[in-house]
């Protein structure tokens, strides 16, 4: 999940792809899993580092990087959740944050390190927004996984 050293990235284009800034292992992701995933992570711009940025408010942001999610979450002052209930032998089941203010008081708490390896055991991808179109913060986030259940 979290790298330990940059990598190169590039933009990569093919059938019914379109992600921005992916690293070589991200297109490798891509190529396996692509036809599994969402539209909106195979046309995301990928985040590896907090530091990284939207190219524009509205941008729909992707990542693996637990310390990326770990500082978007906490600069909005979130924490990690998870629904009580829903877990899945040795993983999380439904993860959330927990906002300041917003509900959730069915949420219980959980840590990043539970997070980040139901993220790794999932395969799942987190995308989120860093600002919404009109510019204000936002705390949208929503999970993509190449392993869930398909019609």
């Amino acid at each position: 999940m979290a790298q330990a050293t940059e990598q190169k990235t590039q933009n990569y284009k093919a059938e019914g792809i379109n992600a921005k800034n992916v690293t070589s292992d991200e297109v490798d992701f891509l190529k396996k899993y692509g036809d599994k995933l969402s539209r909106t992570t195979r046309y995301a711009k990928w985040i590896h580092s907090p530091d990284e940025k939207e190219d524009h408010p509205g941008q729909t942001l992707a990542t693996q990087n637990i310390d990326v999610i770990k500082a978007w979450a906490e600069e909005r002052g979130g924490t990690p959740a998870k629904v009580p209930g829903t877990d899945h032998g040795d993983h999380l089941g439904v993860m959330r944050i927990q906002f300041p203010g917003y509900g959730g008081k069915s949420l219980e708490p959980t840590t990043w390190d539970e997070w980040e390896k139901t993220m790794r055991d999932r395969k799942l991808v987190f995308l989120f927004q860093q600002h919404m179109r009109n510019g204000n913060m936002s705390n949208f986030f929503h999970f993509d996984s190449p392993l869930r259940e398909h019609d």
